[in-house]
C-alpha cells in the first residue's frame, strides 16, 4: 500500500521512510504541504498520509481539509504528527480533517499500530463502496443482459426529455424486438433463448453512440434513448444496429442462429411526455413486424 510522508525535516522524512519500507509499504515523501497536495491529487495518490502538523506554507491541516473538500478522489486515511506540546491544540483541530493524530516523541510500535489500523479500515470502506455499488447495479441493471432495467431506462428518458425541453433539442426513442424468440425459447430452451438475449444486448450496446442510453424493456425488447437526434439519424441508427445484429450468426450450445430485430422510431419534441414516445415507439414496432422480420417503421407524431 502506498503511503505519503510529508515532513519539513529530513531527519524525520527519513526515519519515517526508512521504517515503513522495512514494513512493507510503498513510500513517497514531500518536503512541505504543496508537495504533499501534489501528490494526493494524482490519480493513483498514496491512501494513508502521514502528515506533519507544522509546515511552512500550507500545513498538515491545510492538507487535511483540501483532502475532505474533495469528493471526486478515492478515501485516503490522514494521520496528522504534531509536537508533544501541541497536542492539546491539535486534538481541538484536527478532528474535522485528520482521521487520527499521533504525538511527537512516538514510538516504532505505536505508529505501527495506528497504520494497521489505518490499513483495516480503508479495507472497509472499499468493502463498504463494492457492496454499494453491487446493491445499485441490482437496482438498476438488468441481470440478464447487463443492460439498464425498465425503471432505469424509462428514468433516464424522463431526464433526456427535461434536457431535450431546456435546450430545444430533439430526442429519439427506438424500440427493438428480437424475432422469433418465442419460438427459439420454445424449440430449444430457455437457455438458448438467455444466451442470445445477452448477445443481441452486447451487439447493440456496441453499436449505439456514447451518451445513447440502451435498456430491457421487457422480454426481448429493448429500448434506446437517442438525444439530439432527428429522424434520419435515427433511421441510420436502427440500421446500424440491425446490421450489427444480423451481420453474424449466433453460437451457441444448441448450434447456430441467425437472429435478427424488428425497430419501431419515435422522434420526439419539448410537448411529448415519456409515455407518449415509449407508446408511438411500440406502435411503429408493432407495425414494423407485421411488415416481416428485419424491418424499421418510423412513427409520425
Amino acid at each position: 500500500m502506498k503511503v505519503l510522508v510529508a515532513d519539513d525535516e529530513p531527519v524525520n522524512r527519513r526515519l519515517l521512510e526508512i521504517l515503513l519500507s522495512k514494513w512493507g509499504y510503498e513510500v513517497t515523501v514531500a518536503t512541505d504541504g504543496e508537495e504533499a497536495w501534489r501528490h494526493l491529487q494524482s490519480p493513483s495518490h498514496p491512501r494513508i498520509a502521514i502528515l506533519d502538523w507544522m509546515m511552512p506554507g500550507m500545513d498538515g491541516i491545510e492538507v487535511c481539509r483540501r483532502i475532505r473538500e474533495d469528493k471526486s478522489r478515492g478515501p485516503v486515511y490522514l494521520l496528522l504528527l504534531t509536537a508533544k506540546q501541541a497536542t492539546e491544540d491539535a486534538n481541538g483541530r484536527y478532528e474535522s480533517v485528520a482521521d487520527d493524530y499521533l504525538p511527537k516523541p512516538y514510538s516504532a510500535h505505536e505508529l505501527k499500530a495506528r497504520l494497521r489500523a489505518a490499513r483495516r479500515i480503508l479495507e472497509l470502506e472499499t468493502q463498504l463502496l463494492e457492496a454499494n455499488d453491487a446493491i445499485q447495479s441490482e437496482t438498476t441493471r438488468d441481470t440478464l443482459t447487463g443492460l439498464w432495467n425498465h425503471s432505469s431506462i424509462l428514468e433516464i428518458l424522463h431526464r433526456e426529455i427535461h434536457r431535450a425541453r431546456r435546450h430545444g433539442t430533439s430526442l429519439t426513442v427506438l424500440m427493438a424486438d428480437i424475432n422469433d424468440l418465442k419460438q427459439i425459447n420454445h424449440q430449444h430452451g430457455h437457455l438458448v433463448g438467455d444466451a442470445i438475449m445477452r448477445e443481441v444486448a452486447r451487439r447493440m450496446r456496441s453499436s449505439i453512440r456514447a451518451y445513447d442510453s440502451l435498456g430491457r424493456y421487457s422480454g426481448g425488447q429493448f429500448v434506446i434513448v437517442s438525444p439530439d437526434c432527428d429522424r434520419s439519424g435515427a433511421v441510420s441508427q436502427a440500421q446500424r444496429i440491425q446490421s450489427a445484429v444480423s451481420q453474424e450468426t449466433f453460437r451457441t450450445f444448441k448450434g447456430d442462429f441467425s437472429v435478427t430485430v424488428s425497430m419501431g422510431i419515435t422522434v420526439g419534441c419539448s410537448s411529448h411526455q415519456a409515455h407518449e414516445l415509449i407508446s408511438a415507439a411500440d406502435a411503429a414496432l408493432t407495425e414494423a413486424k407485421k411488415a416481416g422480420p428485419n424491418q424499421i417503421e418510423l412513427a409520425f407524431k
